[in-house]
């Protein structure tokens, strides 16, 4: 049994704003460095292997965690928004309300005009599992809220449509048993802030 942390990167300026980012590779803004600093990652995640998106703010966080040495996988790198990077989806509606809520429902074929569809990067990841689910052992995997969203439903048979199962939002991490061929046994959230009482 293979272990995996998917752990999404710190904020930038463009998270603060609501901004899609995409492959617009942006850097991790003050407050996102200070964030790091509070996070609690499961204890056995200190020797596991690193792996690291490619883009700054995945490597940045990867280092603030103390793994400086995670290798970086090109297929963790984030979901493509195309035409849509840069903006908000408070401006997107705005503008063509009918469009976008249109798109929202295709779930796991949501493409933005120029971008990727969650389906297209679950395809791109699902290699990247199984290679880990073959190393065996633990690992720490440091990439993006549209990889982890692909992960899990992958995971879960999730459609993206509607909410998950396991809610995908605020500091977590998204750990994964996965088999030796790369199918995932069980999914659970790490929360990587400890719970206020």
């Amino acid at each position: 049994m293979t272990r995996l942390c998917l752990v999404r990167h710190a904020a930038t300026a463009w998270n603060l704003e609501r901004r899609l980012q995409g492959r617009t590779d942006t850097p991790l803004a003050p407050e996102g460095r200070r964030e790091v600093a509070s996070w609690r990652l499961p204890p056995w995640s200190a020797t596991a292997r690193a792996w690291t998106s490619p883009m700054l703010r995945a490597r940045e966080t990867a280092a603030l965690l103390g793994r400086p040495d995670a290798e970086v996988a090109p297929e963790l790198v984030e979901m493509s928004w195309g035409m849509w990077e840069g903006r908000t989806l408070a401006e997107l509606r705005a503008a063509d309300a009918e469009q976008v809520s249109a798109l929202e429902a295709m779930g796991l074929d949501l493409s933005a005009p120029g971008g990727e569809s969650p389906r297209t990067v679950a395809a791109r990841i699902a290699p990247f599992l199984a290679r880990v689910a073959a190393l065996g052992g633990e690992h720490l995997a440091v990439t993006h809220k549209g990889v982890i969203r692909a992960a899990y439903a992958l995971a879960s048979g999730w459609d993206m449509r509607g909410k998950p199962a396991l809610p995908l939002k605020g500091p977590m991490a998204l750990l994964l048993e996965l088999e030796r061929d790369g199918h995932t046994r069980t999914a659970a959230l790490w929360p990587l802030v400890e719970p206020t009482p």
